[in-house]
């Protein structure tokens, strides 16, 4: 120590950025020393840094349509106005939806490429419409040809995990009243062994029978006496009171039961299916889920093409691919190899039997909600695993690779600002922070269901090839 006093005229002080061993080594000969967390942008990989590089255009033309077009983007997110209106059948209300049209989560997959989970969902989905008699009838049917699959995503539609929509279904409606376009998702099932988990069992179709014979006719005239829905001021009110949209839905589920309830009890229906309504919906905490995910939907459909956009309209995964969309690149989706989750596992399983990430859900994330607002629902980690503290943190971080703060959807503990919201693609690749996503976990065999719930982390590749494709174009138009 005397010695780097002797040569430096003063006690070392040391910033370590790299390896922190260096740093280590100082501070055991007395040193101090300081070790910053600090990575190269884009992780030095020279063809994304000159895709960051030529952001600014030839001639400087390209970095002000940016800004213009993102700010257009942010508006669009920030003035949609999601809300409630019925609940309808699949088939008579899906656009483009068919009898042997399958729909599922994430980007597109085959029934070759399907995971375990999603293959799961599909057999249950084809026993349920009476195409096929069993599930092995359903995986030969499936595997023939004669039964088609498109994202969810293709058809104004989000489903949480597997994502299984199909022809008889009810689906809730969702009308972003500000831009007049519409989403849907179906009803949620409750957690543990249901469809789209993976699990297609005698209870889980007998489940799916009620509810589109009992559970959805006496909703939606229920609906239909109470009038639509906001949507937004549910959410905004359920993030007051502990939710964060995700995997924490009591609050809005609760806030839903309570808007429908005096007209479910003054419901014609037979009194005895009224009481297992009631139940159900009692003894479902993420019931609001897929409302929060159809909401989330309708509010992010409008900032779709928008060109010169490096806003983040859509992120989804199957189970096989994690993949999303940019506002100016269109219905292009950019995919990677779906990661696996870190979690909590229910008694009995560990991380040997889960299925890669899976499912629209991570639709909440991309409008500023879910992982976004975990500040808002501590108790989570109880769920997903962590502390409160780092619920607090993964938020503060979200901010570091958004383009605002949603003026209605406010976190209590942050002091009431508004949730980060509009994912920039530059910003996470500069920043190297991927968006945080909170979810469950499926088991990857076929037929199980619900194992776990944790938080997984995007993969970066499918933002720095969307960011050097998003440069190729708009550079190329430019020369």
């Amino acid at each position: 120590m005397n010695q780097t006093k002797a040569l430096f005229g003063s006690d070392l002080k040391v910033i370590n950025l790299g390896l922190a061993s260096f740093a280590d080594s100082l501070l055991q000969t007395g040193a101090q020393a300081v070790q910053v967390d600090w990575k190269p942008i884009a992780f030095g990989e020279t063809r994304v840094l000159n895709a960051l590089d030529n952001l600014v255009g030839l001639d400087g033309e390209l970095l002000p349509k940016i800004c213009e077009a993102n700010a257009e983007a942010v508006r669009r997110l920030l003035a949609a106005k999601p809300v409630l209106t019925r609940i309808g059948r699949a088939s008579d209300t899906i656009p483009g939806m068919r009898q042997n049209l399958v729909l599922h989560s994430g980007p597109p997959v085959t029934w070759e490429r399907m995971s375990g989970p999603t293959r799961g969902a599909v057999m249950g989905g084809l026993v349920y419409e009476g195409l096929a008699k069993t599930p092995e009838d359903a995986a030969q049917l499936a595997a023939s040809g004669q039964i088609e699959f498109e994202p969810c995503h293709h058809h104004q539609s989000v489903g949480p995990m597997a994502g299984i929509v199909t022809a008889s279904m009810p689906v809730w409606v969702v009308e972003n009243t500000a831009f007049g376009n519409l989403a849907f998702s179906t009803l949620n099932e409750g957690l543990g062994k249901v469809l789209r988990y993976g699990a297609y069992d005698e209870t889980v179709i007998a489940r799916l029978k009620w509810m589109e014979r009992v559970l959805a006719p006496m909703l939606n005239e229920a609906l239909v006496a109470h009038g639509p829905i906001d949507l937004r001021n549910v959410m905004a009110q359920a993030l007051q009171m502990g939710d964060e949209g995700h995997n924490r839905n009591r609050a809005g589920t609760s806030l839903i039961i309570r808007a429908l309830a005096p007209h479910l009890a003054q419901s014609h229906k037979d009194k005895s299916d009224v009481a297992q309504v009631f139940r159900f919906l009692d003894s479902n905490d993420h019931f609001f889920l897929n409302l929060s995910m159809a909401a989330a939907k309708s509010a992010l459909d409008p900032t779709q093409g928008i060109r010169h956009s490096t806003f983040v309209s859509t992120m989804a995964r199957n189970g096989t691919d994690f993949g999303l969309r940019l506002s100016g690149l269109g219905d292009r989706w950019f995919t990677a190899p779906s990661p696996m989750v870190e979690g909590l596992y229910l008694p009995g399983f560990t991380a040997a039997d889960a299925a890669p990430d899976i499912g629209d859900s991570v639709i909440t994330e991309t409008s500023g909600i879910g992982g976004f607002a975990m500040a808002a629902a501590p108790a989570i980690v109880q769920f997903i695993g962590g502390t409160a503290d780092q619920a607090l943190g993964y938020t503060r971080k979200m901010y570091e690779i958004t383009l605002a703060e949603h003026p209605t959807y406010k976190i209590p503990a942050l002091d009431f600002r508004g949730t980060p919201c509009g994912i920039d693609i530059t910003k996470v690749v500069e920043t190297g922070i991927v968006p945080v996503v909170n979810t469950g976990i499926a088991h990857k065999v076929p037929g199980v269901g619900m194992v776990g719930a944790g938080l997984v982390k995007p993969p970066m590749a499918c933002f720095t090839e969307a960011l050097v494709a998003f440069t190729e174009k708009y550079q190329g138009e430019l020369s």
